[in-house]
């Protein structure tokens, strides 16, 4: 029999039961939230909001709290990941110096992509840590610079078949944007997001290549939209080019 820890933190067991909550219910308020944890309206809100902010809650324009991405969207399984990133961290971080902006290293999994490793810009403006965070891949520089790899088929049942995400069985509309932007990706050599997540934020991505040659992860250099101009994106993006030809994901036996 499990017993509660005595040393357990309250915040913690809190955060831990609102995730079941949400998992189970599907939506709370945070009145709701309040009441089935015992604690003031205040401490429900300020729970509910960093789970808002680490993507394991979105909230809706009713001002209603539903599972976030990171509820749903599978643990990247059976990739070294740390093996990824201790083998690109110096690459990264020669390209931060380079570029002077944040880079990204991140993965897909399914519809999704995560990120799995920052190197920050030392700028006063600067896109900020984001790992462990799960977007969009359609949406992301580096989910675009990783799907743009993926047979014509393949595309399709990611993206046309009914699944349990908001990503799954696109429509016509969205469908279309996804293979011009794809297309788009694979003429130019590089992937862009110019604000498509989030507001004042660009980032451009390309492709990191495993031992076998297909893409399993991908980099980005972000920042804000002030910086990165159209110009600015091109000359990024023919840097992460040249950059790319020396970047490879280690084979199984050099982890």
């Amino acid at each position: 029999m499990r017993n509660r820890p005595t040393y357990g933190q309250s915040s913690v067991d809190n955060a831990l039961l609102l995730l079941h909550i949400l998992r189970d219910q599907g939506v709370v308020t945070v009145s709701q939230a309040a009441e089935l944890l015992g604690v003031a309206r205040s401490t429900a809100h300020r729970l509910l909001a960093m789970l808002v902010y680490r993507d394991f809650a979105v909230e809706n324009e009713e001002h209603k709290y539903l599972p976030g991405p990171a509820l749903y969207v599978s643990a990247v399984e059976h990739r070294p990941t740390g093996e990824y990133n201790t083998h690109l961290r110096p690459a990264m971080a020669a390209i931060c110096a380079d570029t002077g902006e944040t880079v990204q290293l991140a993965v897909r999994t399914g519809r999704w992509v995560r990120f799995i490793a920052t190197v920050e810009s030392e700028q006063a403006i600067r896109v900020g840590d984001r790992r462990g965070v799960a977007l969009p891949a359609r949406l992301t520089a580096t989910g675009r610079a990783i799907l743009a790899d993926l047979a014509a088929p393949q595309l399709q049942k990611l993206y046309r078949s009914p699944g349990n995400d908001s990503e799954a069985g696109l429509g016509n509309q969205q469908w279309q944007r996804l293979v011009r932007d794809l297309e788009t990706t694979r003429r130019r050599g590089y992937a862009v997001n110019s604000e498509d997540t989030e507001s004042g934020l660009v980032a451009v991505g390309v492709g990191v290549r495993g031992a076998e040659g297909r893409i399993a992860a991908a980099i980005s250099v972000a920042g804000p939209s002030t910086r990165l101009g159209e110009r600015r994106i091109r000359d990024l993006g023919e840097y992460l080019i040249g950059a790319a030809g020396s970047l490879r994901l280690p084979a199984d036996d050099e982890q």
